[in-house]
Protein backbone atom coordinates (compact mmCIF):
# COMPACT_ATOMS: atom_id res chain seq x y z
CA UNK A 1 0.00 0.00 0.00
CA UNK A 2 1.36 3.43 -0.80
CA UNK A 3 2.02 5.63 1.65
CA UNK A 4 2.01 9.77 1.28
CA UNK A 5 5.35 11.67 1.41
CA UNK A 6 6.05 15.13 2.68
CA UNK A 7 8.27 17.66 1.50
CA UNK A 8 10.59 19.46 4.11
CA UNK A 9 13.13 21.58 3.41
CA UNK A 10 14.41 20.16 -0.41
CA UNK A 11 13.82 16.68 1.05
CA UNK A 12 10.35 14.08 0.49
CA UNK A 13 10.22 12.44 3.71
CA UNK A 14 7.41 10.19 5.20
CA UNK A 15 4.30 12.35 5.75
CA UNK A 16 3.97 10.80 9.43
CA UNK A 17 7.77 12.04 9.80
CA UNK A 18 7.38 15.51 8.70
CA UNK A 19 8.16 17.70 11.95
CA UNK A 20 9.08 21.32 13.05
CA UNK A 21 10.87 21.74 16.52
CA UNK A 22 8.94 23.16 19.37
CA UNK A 23 10.91 26.22 19.20
CA UNK A 24 10.02 26.87 15.76
CA UNK A 25 8.63 30.68 15.31
CA UNK A 26 5.30 29.05 14.20
CA UNK A 27 4.34 27.17 17.13
CA UNK A 28 6.16 30.05 19.57
CA UNK A 29 4.55 33.13 17.93
CA UNK A 30 1.85 31.37 14.98
CA UNK A 31 4.77 32.95 12.55
CA UNK A 32 3.73 31.43 9.67
CA UNK A 33 2.65 31.72 5.85
CA UNK A 34 0.61 29.27 4.08
CA UNK A 35 -1.48 28.97 1.56
CA UNK A 36 -4.33 25.77 0.29
CA UNK A 37 -5.23 24.58 -2.34
CA UNK A 38 -7.14 21.89 -3.89
CA UNK A 39 -7.88 19.41 -7.04
CA UNK A 40 -10.77 18.86 -9.43
CA UNK A 41 -10.46 15.97 -11.20
CA UNK A 42 -7.19 15.53 -9.74
CA UNK A 43 -5.39 18.65 -11.01
CA UNK A 44 -4.46 21.43 -9.39
CA UNK A 45 -6.41 24.31 -9.49
CA UNK A 46 -5.27 27.92 -9.80
CA UNK A 47 -1.83 26.62 -8.17
CA UNK A 48 0.13 29.39 -9.95
CA UNK A 49 -2.59 31.94 -8.65
CA UNK A 50 -2.30 30.41 -4.99
CA UNK A 51 1.81 30.66 -4.62
CA UNK A 52 1.44 34.08 -6.14
CA UNK A 53 -0.21 34.99 -3.01
CA UNK A 54 1.79 33.21 -0.90
CA UNK A 55 4.97 34.79 -2.06
CA UNK A 56 2.93 38.64 -1.36
CA UNK A 57 2.69 36.99 2.04
CA UNK A 58 6.21 36.08 2.78
CA UNK A 59 7.15 39.77 1.13
CA UNK A 60 4.92 41.25 4.07
CA UNK A 61 6.02 39.71 6.59
CA UNK A 62 9.82 39.64 5.94
CA UNK A 63 10.44 35.74 4.98
CA UNK A 64 12.44 34.67 2.90
CA UNK A 65 12.41 31.24 2.28
CA UNK A 66 14.93 30.72 0.03
CA UNK A 67 13.45 28.97 -2.62
CA UNK A 68 12.02 30.95 -6.44
CA UNK A 69 8.20 30.57 -6.78
CA UNK A 70 9.01 28.35 -9.77
CA UNK A 71 11.50 26.26 -7.61
CA UNK A 72 8.28 25.84 -5.17
CA UNK A 73 6.20 24.85 -7.76
CA UNK A 74 7.69 22.28 -9.11
CA UNK A 75 8.96 21.18 -5.69
CA UNK A 76 5.08 20.55 -5.35
CA UNK A 77 4.08 19.24 -8.86
CA UNK A 78 7.06 16.77 -7.79
CA UNK A 79 4.94 16.06 -4.70
CA UNK A 80 1.90 15.49 -6.19
CA UNK A 81 3.21 13.46 -9.18
CA UNK A 82 4.51 10.73 -5.87
CA UNK A 83 1.56 11.21 -4.13
CA UNK A 84 -1.11 10.52 -6.58
CA UNK A 85 -0.71 6.72 -5.97
CA UNK A 86 -1.23 6.69 -2.59
CA UNK A 87 -4.11 9.38 -2.83
CA UNK A 88 -6.64 6.53 -4.90
CA UNK A 89 -8.21 8.61 -7.15
CA UNK A 90 -9.98 11.83 -4.84
CA UNK A 91 -9.55 15.20 -4.67
CA UNK A 92 -6.98 16.40 -2.83
CA UNK A 93 -5.67 19.68 -0.84
CA UNK A 94 -2.13 20.77 -1.58
CA UNK A 95 -1.34 22.79 1.95
CA UNK A 96 2.13 25.37 1.89
CA UNK A 97 3.27 26.09 5.08
CA UNK A 98 6.49 28.21 5.42
CA UNK A 99 7.69 29.48 8.79
CA UNK A 100 10.22 31.92 10.07
CA UNK A 101 12.77 29.23 11.61
CA UNK A 102 13.47 28.26 14.74
CA UNK A 103 14.40 31.17 16.93
CA UNK A 104 18.14 31.75 17.63
CA UNK A 105 18.44 31.45 21.27
CA UNK A 106 17.33 28.11 21.08
CA UNK A 107 19.56 27.11 18.00
CA UNK A 108 21.83 24.63 20.86
CA UNK A 109 18.35 22.09 20.82
CA UNK A 110 17.20 22.32 17.03
CA UNK A 111 18.34 20.04 14.64
CA UNK A 112 17.16 21.68 11.90
CA UNK A 113 19.21 24.83 12.31
CA UNK A 114 17.22 28.30 12.26
CA UNK A 115 16.66 28.86 8.76
CA UNK A 116 13.14 29.07 7.12
CA UNK A 117 11.60 26.08 7.37
CA UNK A 118 9.06 24.78 4.00
CA UNK A 119 6.74 22.54 4.07
CA UNK A 120 4.86 20.90 1.59
CA UNK A 121 1.90 18.61 1.99
CA UNK A 122 -1.16 16.77 0.18
CA UNK A 123 -4.31 15.37 1.81
CA UNK A 124 -7.12 14.33 0.68
CA UNK A 125 -10.39 15.57 0.42
CA UNK A 126 -13.30 13.32 1.20
CA UNK A 127 -14.22 14.08 4.31
CA UNK A 128 -14.50 17.55 4.46
CA UNK A 129 -15.98 17.88 1.26
CA UNK A 130 -18.58 15.27 2.13
CA UNK A 131 -19.13 16.95 5.30
CA UNK A 132 -20.24 19.67 3.22
CA UNK A 133 -22.96 17.92 2.05
CA UNK A 134 -26.57 19.31 3.99
CA UNK A 135 -24.94 22.47 3.76
CA UNK A 136 -24.74 22.13 -0.17
CA UNK A 137 -27.88 21.26 -0.22
CA UNK A 138 -29.83 22.99 2.17
CA UNK A 139 -27.57 26.21 2.60
CA UNK A 140 -25.01 27.08 5.44
CA UNK A 141 -26.17 29.75 8.78
CA UNK A 142 -24.17 32.34 9.65
CA UNK A 143 -24.20 34.43 12.84
CA UNK A 144 -22.45 37.97 13.37
CA UNK A 145 -20.17 37.56 16.27
CA UNK A 146 -18.71 40.05 18.94
CA UNK A 147 -15.57 39.18 18.20
CA UNK A 148 -14.66 41.06 15.26
CA UNK A 149 -11.50 40.77 12.51
CA UNK A 150 -7.98 42.11 13.07
CA UNK A 151 -7.92 45.39 11.09
CA UNK A 152 -5.32 45.88 8.68
CA UNK A 153 -3.45 48.44 10.30
CA UNK A 154 -2.41 45.63 12.96
CA UNK A 155 -2.14 42.46 10.82
CA UNK A 156 -3.34 42.68 7.27
CA UNK A 157 -5.32 40.23 6.69
CA UNK A 158 -4.19 39.89 2.83
CA UNK A 159 -1.01 38.14 4.47
CA UNK A 160 -2.36 34.56 4.95
CA UNK A 161 -1.12 33.72 7.98
CA UNK A 162 -1.06 31.11 10.91
CA UNK A 163 -2.17 34.02 13.52
CA UNK A 164 -5.44 32.75 13.60
CA UNK A 165 -6.79 32.82 17.43
CA UNK A 166 -9.64 35.25 16.36
CA UNK A 167 -10.98 32.89 13.57
CA UNK A 168 -11.24 30.36 16.60
CA UNK A 169 -12.77 32.40 19.27
CA UNK A 170 -15.20 33.66 16.18
CA UNK A 171 -15.92 30.14 15.26
CA UNK A 172 -16.54 28.70 19.05
CA UNK A 173 -18.95 31.94 19.73
CA UNK A 174 -21.22 31.13 16.60
CA UNK A 175 -21.25 27.35 17.46
CA UNK A 176 -22.84 28.48 21.47
CA UNK A 177 -25.20 30.77 19.58
CA UNK A 178 -26.41 27.82 17.01
CA UNK A 179 -25.50 24.58 16.45
CA UNK A 180 -23.81 24.08 13.30
CA UNK A 181 -23.52 27.72 12.68
CA UNK A 182 -20.66 29.87 11.52
CA UNK A 183 -18.98 32.93 11.91
CA UNK A 184 -19.55 36.08 9.97
CA UNK A 185 -16.82 38.36 11.10
CA UNK A 186 -16.94 42.69 11.01
CA UNK A 187 -14.52 45.70 11.35
CA UNK A 188 -14.17 48.20 13.85
CA UNK A 189 -16.96 50.41 12.02
CA UNK A 190 -19.34 47.17 12.12
CA UNK A 191 -19.14 46.53 7.94
CA UNK A 192 -18.99 42.76 7.10
CA UNK A 193 -15.79 41.44 6.22
CA UNK A 194 -15.42 37.84 5.77
CA UNK A 195 -16.40 34.79 7.34
CA UNK A 196 -13.35 32.40 9.54
CA UNK A 197 -11.53 31.28 6.17
CA UNK A 198 -14.09 32.48 3.72
CA UNK A 199 -15.53 35.61 1.46
CA UNK A 200 -19.28 36.50 1.27
CA UNK A 201 -21.44 37.46 -0.86
CA UNK A 202 -24.88 38.50 -1.09
CA UNK A 203 -27.28 39.18 -3.98
CA UNK A 204 -29.43 41.89 -4.26
CA UNK A 205 -31.98 42.99 -7.01
CA UNK A 206 -30.05 41.08 -9.18
CA UNK A 207 -26.77 42.69 -8.42
CA UNK A 208 -23.97 40.52 -6.37
CA UNK A 209 -22.58 42.48 -3.82
CA UNK A 210 -19.37 41.32 -2.06
CA UNK A 211 -17.31 43.42 0.97
CA UNK A 212 -14.64 45.88 -0.24
CA UNK A 213 -11.00 44.21 -0.02
CA UNK A 214 -9.95 45.77 2.64
CA UNK A 215 -9.48 44.23 5.94
CA UNK A 216 -10.32 40.86 4.23
CA UNK A 217 -8.38 38.07 3.30
CA UNK A 218 -8.58 38.65 -0.92
CA UNK A 219 -9.36 34.93 -1.89
CA UNK A 220 -8.17 33.12 -5.10
CA UNK A 221 -11.87 31.65 -4.86
CA UNK A 222 -13.55 34.89 -4.27
CA UNK A 223 -11.55 36.36 -7.19
CA UNK A 224 -13.32 33.28 -9.22
CA UNK A 225 -16.14 34.10 -8.36
CA UNK A 226 -15.93 37.61 -9.44
CA UNK A 227 -14.57 36.29 -12.85
CA UNK A 228 -17.49 33.74 -13.58
CA UNK A 229 -19.82 36.61 -12.22
CA UNK A 230 -18.14 38.68 -15.24
CA UNK A 231 -18.75 35.53 -17.47
CA UNK A 232 -22.27 35.29 -17.31
CA UNK A 233 -22.53 39.02 -17.65
CA UNK A 234 -23.99 38.91 -13.83
CA UNK A 235 -23.36 42.82 -12.39
CA UNK A 236 -20.99 42.65 -9.36
CA UNK A 237 -19.72 45.32 -7.35
CA UNK A 238 -17.22 45.76 -4.17
CA UNK A 239 -18.68 47.89 -2.00
CA UNK A 240 -19.65 48.21 2.39
CA UNK A 241 -21.92 45.80 3.29
CA UNK A 242 -23.72 45.66 6.80
CA UNK A 243 -25.91 43.18 8.65
CA UNK A 244 -28.75 44.91 7.73
CA UNK A 245 -27.99 44.44 3.98
CA UNK A 246 -27.41 40.38 4.62
CA UNK A 247 -30.52 40.63 6.73
CA UNK A 248 -32.76 42.01 3.37
CA UNK A 249 -30.69 39.92 0.51
CA UNK A 250 -32.54 37.95 -2.05
CA UNK A 251 -29.91 35.50 -1.38
CA UNK A 252 -25.54 34.42 0.09
CA UNK A 253 -23.31 32.46 -0.47
CA UNK A 254 -19.69 31.73 0.92
CA UNK A 255 -16.34 31.46 -1.67
CA UNK A 256 -13.61 28.86 -0.22
CA UNK A 257 -11.23 26.79 -2.03
CA UNK A 258 -11.92 23.40 -0.29
CA UNK A 259 -15.73 23.74 -1.31
CA UNK A 260 -15.64 26.82 -4.45
CA UNK A 261 -18.53 28.22 -3.01
CA UNK A 262 -21.46 26.73 -0.84
CA UNK A 263 -24.94 29.12 0.07
CA UNK A 264 -25.98 30.45 3.11
CA UNK A 265 -29.79 30.60 3.48
CA UNK A 266 -29.77 31.21 7.76
CA UNK A 267 -28.56 34.73 8.89
CA UNK A 268 -29.04 35.50 12.57
CA UNK A 269 -30.91 33.04 13.06
CA UNK A 270 -33.96 33.81 10.71
CA UNK A 271 -33.98 32.67 6.88
CA UNK A 272 -32.45 34.87 4.18
CA UNK A 273 -34.92 35.68 1.49
CA UNK A 274 -37.41 31.79 1.20
CA UNK A 275 -34.54 29.94 3.14
CA UNK A 276 -33.44 28.35 -0.13
CA UNK A 277 -30.15 28.28 -2.07
CA UNK A 278 -30.75 31.19 -5.03
CA UNK A 279 -30.76 30.98 -8.54
CA UNK A 280 -27.64 33.50 -8.70
CA UNK A 281 -25.72 31.11 -6.86
CA UNK A 282 -27.15 27.78 -8.80
CA UNK A 283 -25.99 29.71 -12.29
CA UNK A 284 -22.49 30.12 -10.24
CA UNK A 285 -21.88 26.88 -9.27
CA UNK A 286 -22.55 25.08 -11.97
CA UNK A 287 -20.38 27.44 -14.59
CA UNK A 288 -17.74 26.47 -11.82
CA UNK A 289 -18.52 22.75 -12.29
CA UNK A 290 -18.27 23.25 -16.21
CA UNK A 291 -15.13 24.96 -15.83
CA UNK A 292 -13.55 22.20 -13.54
CA UNK A 293 -15.24 19.50 -15.59
CA UNK A 294 -16.63 18.15 -11.73
CA UNK A 295 -20.06 18.31 -10.71
CA UNK A 296 -19.44 20.30 -7.63
CA UNK A 297 -22.18 19.41 -5.57
CA UNK A 298 -22.97 15.90 -6.89
CA UNK A 299 -19.16 15.31 -5.90
CA UNK A 300 -19.98 15.95 -2.50
CA UNK A 301 -22.33 13.46 -2.50
CA UNK A 302 -20.52 11.09 -3.28
CA UNK A 303 -17.75 11.54 -0.87
CA UNK A 304 -21.05 11.40 1.79
CA UNK A 305 -21.06 8.32 0.73
CA UNK A 306 -17.91 7.33 0.92
CA UNK A 307 -16.28 8.57 3.95
CA UNK A 308 -18.74 6.36 5.81
CA UNK A 309 -15.51 3.75 5.25
CA UNK A 310 -12.93 6.48 4.30
CA UNK A 311 -9.36 5.75 5.82
CA UNK A 312 -7.19 8.59 4.58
Amino acid sequence: MSRRVAYLNGEFIPETEARVSVFDCALMFGDMIFEMSRSYGQKPFLMREHLERLYSSLRYVQIDCGMTIDELEKATHDLIERNLPALNGVEYMVMHDITRGGIPVYSDVIKEGTDPVVIITTFPLVRHIGAMLEKFENGASFVVTRQQSVPSRFIDPKAKNRSRLYYKLADLEAERAEAGAMALLTDEQGFITEGTGSNFFIVRDGEILTPAPHNILRGVSRQYCIELAARLGIPLKETSIEPYDVANADEAWFATTPFGMVPVTRFDFNPIADGRPGPVFGRLIEAWSKSVGVDIIGQSREYAELMKTWKP
